[in-house]
């Protein structure tokens, strides 16, 4: 019998993947991952409570479960990272970091350590191989698509992946959770990025960096001084809420200057661009671009893809030029690129 370690996060999602897994007739163990200290706050996708419930889950449907300890990593990989990034002037994205180093590179080694050949979650996606290319890749699915946080799997992570749900609405999920007697079957999704809780990003820098974060001078694209910002981790690209300024105009920041200490105002058409360069591209439907392609991007979770071209730059970059100007273009983001139904790759925007 075929052995499958279930990511569970206590949620509907994860809980149904390992139900249909087992239905399937693999040999299911649920997990759930402990990822930071004081993670107990109702609702979170780590804390006590999902952890409860994803024993509960497991209880129901009759397979076991475990805790693995991933704290160390966690702080390394994800929160160190969001930390030092949002210091150097850039909007990083923890969850894509998380999918990968915590949920798949840490899980899938502690799997395959204890005999499993899959890790599944519940992520609405299917792992297909591309029909062209033979490489393994993610499907979109019809209903609450996340392959747009999942492009930085790797071929290997992708081989040993399972992702249940991916053919189903998430209505149809909470229809089986319900009929199997699932107590989540109605628990909300989490939100926002589970370990700042309350969406304080800047509250929460400050509380865990010993760096200085300084005030300093807002000035418009040429340079001009227009006031003073109360340090730059409390901004992002396109921010137009918060910025304690008036001018008698509407406006947004344009651009966040970490060296020079400085965020720079502009209005909402200097939000604009069709050019886009990204590094540490990962290639999973498509080899590594040679040649100009035409794909479509999205350079936000919650974006419509638009039709573009991408080109190599040098060592795991590409530049992408979009036929229509993007808003808001936030160094730190992921780029995901799209050959049709099908994740042709992605990278992070320089």
């Amino acid at each position: 019998m075929t052995k499958a370690v279930v990511g569970m996060s206590g949620g509907v999602d994860s809980s149904v993947a390992a139900y249909l897994l087992k239905e399937k007739g693999y040999d299911v163990i649920g997990v759930t991952m402990a990822l930071y200290d004081g993670a107990d706050e109702e609702g979170l996708c780590c804390g006590l409570s999902a952890t409860e419930d994803a024993r509960a889950v497991a209880d129901k449907i009759g397979i076991p479960h475990y805790v693995f300890n991933f704290k160390k990593e966690f702080k390394e990989k994800v929160i160190d990272y969001f930390i030092d990034r949002y210091l150097k002037g850039v909007t990083p994205n923890p969850c894509i970091a998380c999918n990968r180093y915590l949920k798949w590179e840490s899980l899938l080694s502690r799997s395959l350590e204890i005999g499993a050949e899959y890790i599944a979650t519940g992520h609405y996606a299917t792992v297909v191989k591309h029909p062209d290319t033979g490489r393994y890749t993610l499907k979109t699915a019809d209903s609450k698509d996340q392959t747009y946080a999942l492009y930085a799997l790797t071929q290997y992570q992708l081989a040993h992946t399972l992702m249940p749900v991916g053919e189903y609405s998430k209505q149809e999920i909470r229809e089986i959770a319900r009929k199997i007697g699932l107590k989540v079957a109605d628990k909300p999704d989490s939100q926002d990025i589970c370990f700042v809780p309350d969406g304080d990003y800047n509250g929460f820098i400050r509380e865990n960096t010993s760096a200085a974060i300084p005030e300093g001078d807002f000035t418009d694209s040429k340079g001009n001084i227009l006031g003073r910002h109360k340090g730059i981790t409390a901004y992002t690209i396109g921010q137009r809420k918060g910025l304690g300024i008036a001018l008698g105009v509407p406006a947004y920041v344009t651009s966040i200057d970490a060296e020079n200490n400085r965020v720079v105002l502009g209005s909402n058409e200097e939000l604009f661009r069709t050019k886009v360069i990204v590094r540490d591209y990962n290639p999973m439907g498509l080899d590594m671009p040679q040649w100009e392609i035409r794909v479509q991007g999205k350079l936000r979770y919650t974006q419509p893809k638009a039709n573009c071209i991408i080109r190599p730059m040098g060592e795991n970059m590409v530049e992408a030029v979009f036929n229509t100007p993007q808003r808001a273009v936030t160094p730190g983001q992921a780029a995901v690129f799209y050959d049709g139904e099908y994740v042709a790759g992605g990278g992070i925007i320089v």
